[in-house]
């Protein structure tokens, strides 16, 4: 299976002849002869001759896969003289990827930190480049103006804060103030469109509502929920609660809170430079719907009206969320 090879060396009068014929690499023939020439095989030339000859017709030669396991390079380990039996372990091939990533530098950390400062006042930098929302923007229908006020921020000295939900009250509604008329308290609400009207709920709750449509009208969109964008210390102050969960300003009353105003501002202009601002944001891609809440008093079809708006997946919206469905493109 594996052939005849046979070699020969001279040593002194004694020629050793290696032969192996039929046999595994392991089994071995060793034979003593006298000096006489060697067998006529391919050790016929001069001895480096032979050695050259012997090299390139086992370079030639196949070396089965089981040989291949067989000579398999072992490593000895811990292999000392006083070790009779050393410890033999398989060269593994190290398959573990070697990280590129280079350790940061303090350089590298320091730009870093300064990143996040940036990012910290990026809100900031941004509401400075933000324009006021002009009259133009007041003047259709409450139904209408709604939506169109998410995501739009609200603007007193160092508080912003970004409009999460709203309610649309319009003239015919007979949930609206406006149903009862023009009164000193009412005034504001048949205003131009774009103005403040603040009312008291239950004599407690500051109720902060944008005035939409044209003047005499009588209709608004009241502002239910927001979240902080900045001056977040002077929001838990006013709100006397250190809390940065959504508690803190769902709802239309801890919004008033929030900014700081009363009923002094209603009749307030929205869109004039100081005090309190509307500041153009982002549109919405997704909203949700529902009933207005806090409206039993009303007649039914305006009870089961879904003119609450709010921000879909945003957690600044007040409670009941459950009757909020997606609205329809």
């Amino acid at each position: 299976m594996y052939g005849r090879l046979c070699f020969s060396f001279v040593l002194k009068s004694e020629v050793l002849h290696i032969e192996t014929q039929n046999a595994t690499p392991f089994r071995v023939l060793v034979s003593l002869h006298t000096l006489k020439p060697p067998p006529k095989t391919f050790c016929q030339s001069s001895p480096l001759q032979n050695q050259s000859e012997t090299l390139n017709l086992l370079a030639k030669m196949k070396i089965t896969k089981r040989f291949n396991r067989v000579v398999k390079p072992l490593r000895p380990v811990n292999c000392s003289i006083n070790d009779p039996k050393p410890q033999i372990i398989k060269i593994k091939p190290n398959l573990k990827q070697k990280s590129k990533t280079k350790p940061r530098t303090i350089k590298q950390k320091s730009q870093t930190q300064s990143h996040l400062h940036s990012l910290e006042s990026k809100p900031t930098l941004l509401l400075e480049k933000t324009p006021i929302l002009g009259p133009e923007f007041y003047q259709i229908d409450a139904l209408d103006l709604a939506p169109r006020l998410l995501g739009k921020y609200l603007k007193r000295d160092d508080v912003v804060l970004q409009i999460t939900e709203v309610e649309a009250y319009r003239s015919n509604d007979s949930a609206c103030h406006g149903r009862v008329g023009v009164t000193p308290r009412t005034a504001p609400l048949f205003g131009a469109g774009g103005h403040a009207y603040v009312y008291l709920c239950y004599g407690l709750h500051t109720m902060l509502n944008v005035v939409a449509d044209r003047q005499g009208i009588g209709s608004a969109v009241l502002i239910r929920s927001c979240a902080p964008v900045t001056g977040l210390e002077t929001i838990k102050a006013r709100r006397g609660l250190d809390t940065e969960k959504p508690l803190l300003l769902t709802g239309p009353g801890k919004v008033g809170q929030a900014l700081g105003i009363s009923t002094d501002w209603s009749g307030h202009s929205l869109f004039t430079p100081g005090g309190l601002e509307v500041l153009d944001g982002p549109e919405v891609s997704e909203i949700v719907v529902g009933r207005r809440v806090g409206i039993e008093y009303a007649l039914a079809e305006d009870v089961g009206a879904l003119w609450r708006f709010a921000i879909a997946g945003s957690p600044w919206i007040s409670a009941p969320k459950n009757t909020l469905s997606l609205m329809s493109p």
